[in-house]
């Protein structure tokens, strides 16, 4: 049916497949999130940094 050839290369396209499989799974469970939410924080913070250098200038 298949020779040892074949049978590496069909094995070495399993390997690379799940490879890939498991890297999506990963980053969409949880880079993506990490990202997202640390640049959420950031902006946060810059946002309520501006609003507290606005408060003191007008108060001095």
């Amino acid at each position: 049916m298949f020779d040892f050839d074949q049978y590496l290369g069909f094995l070495a396209f399993l390997t690379i497949l799940t490879i890939g499989f498991w890297l999506l799974i990963f980053l969409l469970t949880f880079v993506v999130p990490y990202w997202i939410f640390g640049s959420a924080m950031e902006r946060f913070k810059e946002v309520r940094e501006e609003k507290k250098a606005k408060r003191e200038g007008l108060s001095l």
